[in-house]
């Protein structure tokens, strides 16, 4: 099978995008590990593909680093918007899609960024989904004997939000992965770690579920701006430092959509071959 793509990145987070409009893709969990790969494969921390829907403008489906398809990605929606533009899909510069789960509305600004509706954040424990007898701002949350707080949201999938005193020396790469696969998680989670630093501005990083730790994660940066205000640590305007750039997330509090606002940039584009699987010689060009 042989692929056409498009590289894309947004804050360090990369994508590989392909058209499924103009050639429908039968994507598998294997031939996602495949694209993922950065040895063998093309390298990315998802792989997103543009499809048509009868009902909104595109259909957007995301597949994580290990095959699975999940709900959102907010820099991939950034990235996603400018694709479909730039290569001609489309002329729209406001753009609604569906995925799995949402409907998410993408516009291209004049600046060159893009900003993203992301809907409204789900506090409803059954809803993101979360194990909890009631609503709260802030739970309880044993990590292998160790107890922390954490907020529990969705942004279309699944987080949680730990506010830590300093994110550099936070333990993203020990504690991560335990969040992500906690048992009150039964559809594992996006662990972040949150630094206030002022009432418009925190520091991030973020362990992805099914990914690992990225450089950027723009669901995950509007998941802690919105638990940082309902919590009254922040303004409703953030500006989002990740380790791989700047983000800027706006909302205005309960029953309103959260606003994702940061930029996409083409990396390169090109054509890979996808072997038969288990076949031991693997090719790109």
């Amino acid at each position: 099978m042989r692929l056409k793509f498009t590289k894309m990145q947004s804050l360090g987070n990369d994508f590989v995008i392909l058209d499924g409009v103009t050639d429908p893709i039968s994507m598998t969990a294997q031939i996602a590990q495949y694209l993922a790969d950065r040895h063998f494969g093309i390298g990315c921390d998802q792989i997103l593909i543009a499809e048509s829907d009868p009902e909104v403008d595109f259909r957007f489906r995301i597949f994580n680093q290990d095959g699975t398809e999940v709900e959102q990605c907010g820099n991939g929606a950034r990235c996603f918007a400018r694709f479909l533009y730039d290569s001609g899909l489309t002329a729209l510069r406001h753009i609604n899609v569906r995925t799995i789960n949402t409907h998410m509305e993408l516009e291209l600004l004049d600046d060159g960024q893009v900003k993203v509706n992301m809907g409204n954040p789900v506090f409803t424990p059954e809803m993101i989904p979360f194990n909890a007898a009631a609503e709260s701002i802030v739970y309880p949350l044993d990590v292998d004997r160790t107890a922390i707080e954490i907020s529990a949201i969705s942004m279309g999938n699944p987080h949680a939000v730990y506010v830590v005193d300093d994110v550099d020396a936070a333990p993203v790469l020990e504690m991560g992965p335990k969040i992500e696969q906690h048992s009150d998680f039964p559809s594992g989670a996006n662990a972040g770690f949150m630094q206030v630093v002022t009432r418009n501005h925190i520091r991030l990083r973020v362990f992805e579920r099914g990914v690992g730790e990225t450089l950027g994660c723009g669901s995950g940066a509007c998941a802690a701006v919105v638990a940082g205000i309902r919590r009254g640590l922040l303004d409703p305007i953030v500006m989002v430092s990740l380790p791989g750039g700047d983000a800027q997330v706006k909302w205005q509090g309960e029953d309103q959509p959260v606003y994702l606002i940061g930029s996409a940039h083409h990396v390169f584009s090109g054509e890979i071959v996808i072997p038969e699987i288990g076949e031991s010689q693997r090719t790109a060009a």
